[in-house]
Order: structure tokens, then sequence, then C-alpha cells
């Protein structure tokens, strides 16, 4: 089971710092897991810049320029944040039963760890 998924709320906890121009310590939300990578694009983190060569399309508009958008970070660099501190904390599982239409079945469940000082 993977300990971060889409739709996720994480934080940054390694690379630069805010004044030197980097990333710690951002919050976002997880846009896109690339488990074969082990890699997690996330909102607002990571920005980079990319030069597309100026073309034209079949209607004869204009395309090109500059664009920005987020890169992938890998997956050991950002944290779980939990829902109740808003701090970064540990992921754990836990076996629960799980009753659905009369049927029990069991089900591995996330849950948030105790969080520390500061991770």
């Amino acid at each position: 089971m993977a300990k971060i998924k889409k739709g996720d709320l994480v934080q940054v906890i390694s690379g630069a710092r805010p004044e030197r121009g980097g990333d710690r310590g951002k919050q976002g939300k997880v846009l896109e897991v690339l488990t074969e990578q082990n890699r997690v694009i996330v909102e607002g983190v990571n920005y980079v810049t990319k030069h597309n060569r100026v073309g034209q399309s079949q209607r004869g508009t204009k395309t090109g320029g500059i664009e920005t958008f987020e890169a992938p970070i890998h997956i050991s660099n950002v944290a779980l944040v939990d829902p109740s501190t808003k701090k970064p904390t540990r992921v754990g599982h836990r076996v629960e039963e799980q009753v659905k239409d009369g049927v029990k079945r069991t089900v591995r469940v996330r849950y948030a760890k105790k969080s520390g000082k500061d991770l």
C-alpha cells in the first residue's frame, strides 16, 4: 500500500531553504504520483521553466514561448501532513474490519502517526 497518494497534502522536508530560493517547508497537494521513478508532482513546488520553439499550428496560430510548470520531486523528500496538527508526520497502516452490504472484509487503512517536533 502506497504511503503517499494523489490528493494528499504533503510538505517538502529537504532541499534548499526558501531564503535561498528553495522549496523546503512548503506544503502542497499531490497532483500525480510517478511510481516507476519514485517521484511525485506537488502543486506549487519545484517550478521549472521550459522554452518551447516558436512554430505555427495548422490554423496559423503561433505556438511556443516560455512556460512554467511543476517538475517531479523525489518521494523521500516529502512527508505527509497530519490533518489535525498541520505538521509533517509519518504514515502507518492498521488492519480494520469493514462491513459493506452485510459482508465483512479486512482492509488496510492509512493513518497519520503522532507528529514529532519538527521532521
